[in-house]
This record gives structure tokens, sequence and C-alpha cells, in this order.
């Protein structure tokens, strides 16, 4: 066989083989597509809202929301933002965004508790986001979280004045916030119906610990602390939950039992009247569900 024959020979091997990786790639685009098709069509994945989203997924969204807000808040036009605009951004961030976000001090309503993604703790979010970037989600709402579009119901002008309130909040103590609150209304008492009902009917009182996991995502726990073996937004709002079963106290004053755990989720402000930890309505069953599970974290 002579240089050329030769040279062809090679050509058509390297032919051959380029085909049939062209092929497997081809096969294996379609397999994989078809298996996300089953997947979806299926109903493998699961919606619940206390079963939250997996670590990849979370950070994948959660990256694709950072972006795509950065990007649109780019062409926005920051305003001078005063106190007295803050002010008024208080009462209306009192009358329609605690109630999902919370505040220094007080704890989400019950819908806000629920969400999954957890409406984020926006004292932990000014610190992180630039104006621009606050008033554009509070103003187009943002889809599958939960978040509504306030352009119909607020005025840019009123917007702005939430966000000069937002932008405050980082420097804000719980005190502080209930001086600012002083001259309001005093808040609705939270239906205890409502409250009760979470916690379902079981055949035993014993901790669970398995069920106090999930009921760390149904209080939204998650906003302010890490927790282990939890998918939330990782803010340092509160102290991370590591290693809490093996430590010796309770916000440093109450001897880590489970007793006094029980004690410290379901009355806080009882245990430290200075904590930001809002009394978040624990029931009974579900602090002991609650502290059981964080007797695992050691």
């Amino acid at each position: 066989m002579n240089d050329q024959e030769r040279q062809d020979s090679v050509r058509r091997i390297r032919k051959r083989i380029e085909i049939h990786v062209g092929l497997a790639i081809a096969a294996l685009v379609v397999a994989m597509g078809v298996g996300a098709a089953g997947f979806v069509y299926w109903g493998a994945y699961n919606v619940s809202a206390l079963q939250q989203h997996t670590e990849p997924v979370f950070t994948l969204l959660n990256l694709a929301l950072d972006r795509s807000i950065r990007q649109r808040a780019e062409e926005i036009e920051v305003p001078s933002l005063t106190p007295d605009m803050a002010e008024e951004g208080r009462r209306l961030y009192q009358a329609r965004c605690v109630q999902c976000h919370g505040a220094p001090g007080v704890g989400r309503d019950d819908v806000g508790k629920g969400m999954t993604p957890v409406p984020p703790n926006l004292a932990h979010t000014a610190k992180a986001k630039s104006a621009a970037e606050l008033f554009w989600p509070i103003k187009h709402g943002i889809k599958m979280t939960g978040m509504p579009s306030w352009q119909f119901k607020f005025t840019d002008e009123q917007i702005w004045t939430i966000v000069a309130f937002i932008m405050q909040m980082p420097e804000m103590s719980p005190a502080d916030y209930q001086a600012l609150r002083g001259g309001d209304a005093r808040e609705p008492p939270r239906d205890v119906t409502t409250v009760s009902a979470s916690a379902p009917a079981r055949a035993a009182a014993e901790p669970d610990p398995a069920r106090g996991k999930l009921a760390l995502y149904g209080y939204a726990c998650i906003a302010c602390h890490r927790i282990p073996g939890t998918v939330g937004p990782h803010s340092d709002v509160g102290p991370p939950l590591a290693g809490i079963g093996g430590r010796r106290y309770i916000a440093g004053v109450l001897a880590n039992t489970p007793e006094n755990m029980v004690h410290w989720l379901r009355h806080p402000t009882e245990v430290d009247p200075l904590t930001a930890m809002p009394d978040l309505d624990v029931t009974e069953q579900d602090a002991l569900d609650m502290a059981a599970y964080l007797e695992t974290l050691k």
C-alpha cells in the first residue's frame, strides 16, 4: 500500500469515527430529552411547598433571578432617598409587605411562612442589593415566587418610599422598629385556629425529627438561619444552626435541653426581651418536633 492509499484509508477511518461519535451524541441528547419529558409528564418532581428545591436547582434559579433583576435595574435612575420618604415607606411596608417579609423583631404571617421559596429577609437583602435592585421587583413582581407586581397599586414615588425604608432596615433593631410604630394601631391578633391547624392529628405525641425539619421550612426559619440539610437563602440574620445540638446554651442564657429549646422556639422574647427572634406562634407539637431535629445537629 502506497502513501496515498494509506492516507485515504486513515481519512475513511476518521470519517467513520466522526459519524459514530455524532450518532452517539445525538442519541444521548434524544435520550436526555425523552427522559426529561417523561420526568415532567409523569409528575416525578415533587412540587410540595414543604419540599424545597434541590441545591443545584435552587442555586440555578437564584442566579437567574439575581442576574435578571440586575440587568434591568441598570437603567433605573435612583432619586434622593430622604428620612421623610423612609417614614412614609414604613407605613406602606407595614400595610403591604410585613405579612410576607417580616420586619426587625416581627415574624411573617402564615402566608409568608408557607411560601416556597421563602420571601427573603429584606434587612439582609438591602445590604447586598442596590436601591434600583430593590425598586425593580417591587414594581414588576417576580414570577413563580408569589411576589406580586405593585405598579398598579403604588405610584413610582410610593415605591421609592418603600425602598427608602428598606435601605434603613439593616441598621434597625427590633426596638427601633417598634419605636417607629409607636403611633400606629396595634397589629390584629393572629388567627389561632389557622395556627393550630398546622399540626395534623397523629397517633402519638412523641417528637418527630423528620417532621421538625419540615416545620423549619413551614415557619420560615431558613429565611434567617443556615440550617444543615435544608435549602434556603443562606442569609446570616440569625446564627447558623450547625452544631446547635451539641451547644451548652440556647441564646446564651438557657441550658440546651429539649424542654428549654421548646420554650425558646415558642416564646423567644420571654427568654430574652431584646432578641431579634420573633414570636412565630409555634405550636407545642411543632416546637417538640423542631427541637428534636435541632438536637440531631451535632
